[in-house]
Formats: structure tokens, sequence, C-alpha cells
């Protein structure tokens, strides 16, 4: 298994091109940047597929599941504003990466998954990187109320609404960043409560997320 953890010269090479993409489409917050140059997305995939690793594209993790496309991981990474320290809670582990991304902003993470086989592989293989987050296998629908409030949601599933649960785990001046829609493709939302409690909405294009599953998400069948 080791022979994954290689970074070499021609790693980081990909890896600048792929940071030169997601300057192109948009992209401009600093830190999410150096975070996408700082990740190794190679050891997220099998060796066989190394050429993907650095394409601007999604890509099956098993599961039914995907490893986000890096501008998509970029965007919400962006529309959250994460500030060091941040506490961050993010619904839908997934492989990893989009929790490596916001550790490496020095966001403190809790990060949640549904899926029992991707909340395992991801806390061991996370540990073995040397990224720290707080896993929690459950629904991420609902949110992790041990610890909310969060300064910062992600959700990077699709939700058929706005789960209420989220929202009341926001702080004041907490953001949350979610897709909603249909099953085929969803509108990315960022949500900001301010400090009264208020909530604002603002919309920002359209992606294609696999489906938040739970009891605020799409039932499994």
């Amino acid at each position: 298994m080791m022979h994954m953890f290689e970074d070499s010269y021609r790693h980081k090479g990909m890896r600048r091109n792929l940071v030169k993409i997601l300057i192109d489409k948009g992209i401009t917050d600093q830190a999410v940047l150096k975070a996408i140059q700082s990740v190794p997305r190679h050891y997220f995939f099998d060796k066989a597929f190394l050429e993907h690793a650095y394409q601007d594209k999604a890509f099956p993790i098993g599961e039914g599941q995907t490893i986000s496309q890096p501008y998509t991981v970029a965007k919400q990474s962006e529309l959250l504003e994460i500030k060091p320290g941040d506490k961050v809670l993010e619904i839908g582990t997934g492989s990893g990466y989009q929790c490596c991304i916001l550790l490496e902003m020095q966001a403190k993470v809790y990060t949640i998954e549904y899926n029992k086989v991707l909340y395992r592989h991801s806390k061991l293989f996370l540990q073995k990187l040397g990224y720290r987050a707080n896993f929690h296998l459950g629904d991420g629908s609902q949110g992790w109320p041990t610890f909310a409030p969060y300064d910062k949601i992600i959700v990077t599933a699709g939700a058929p609404n706005l789960p209420n649960a989220l929202i009341e785990q926001l702080k004041p001046n907490g953001k949350l960043v979610i897709p909603v829609g249909n099953e085929t493709h969803q509108e990315m939302l960022r949500i900001s409560k301010d400090v009264n409690g208020k909530i604002t909405s603002e919309s920002h294009d359209y992606f294609k997320f696999v489906p938040l599953l739970g009891k605020f998400g799409w039932s499994e069948n």
C-alpha cells in the first residue's frame, strides 16, 4: 500500500496545472488554491487511475459514490470563507478529499458519513496520511448536534431541500453551503445566518452531486 504515498515532482507539477485550471475557472481564494496545491489528490485514486487524479472531473470511488470534481471542491470551499480555527461540519465524508482540503485551510473538521464502508475507509486512510478530523457514522441530514453550533457547514451531496437541523446547528454569522435540487442537478446555495439568527440565501450556479441520504435527504430505495 505504501507505494501510494509517493508524491513526486511530476505529481506536484500535475497539481500546479490543476490549480491553473481552477484559477481560469474563476477560483480566487488563495487559501483554497494553496490547499489544493498541498493535498496529493492521487492518494485517493488507485494507481491505475493516476492520470485521472489531476483532471478537473469527478471520479467513482465505489459504493455508488464519487470523489468530487476539483472545481466543485474549490468552489464549495471558497464559498465557505474558511478562517483558520473555524469549526466546520462536513456532511458526506466520501473519499475524505474535501475534508483534507478543509484541514489544510486550518479548519477544525467534524465529518459525517452515511455509508459504513466509506466511513471506515476514510477514517483509517486520513489517519494514515496524518490528517486529524472527528469522524462520525450517521445521518448527515440531521447534522451532528453533539458538537453544534458550527461556524461553517458544508454538504457534499444533493439535498431535496434545506434541512432545518443544519440551519439550527449554524452559529450566528455562520455559513452553510449546500447543493439543493432534484436527483439530476442541484443549485449551490450559500445560506448565511446573521447575528440575530436571520437567514439569507444566495445561489451559485448548478452542480451535479450524488444524493444526500437520510431522514431529511432522499430515501435509500
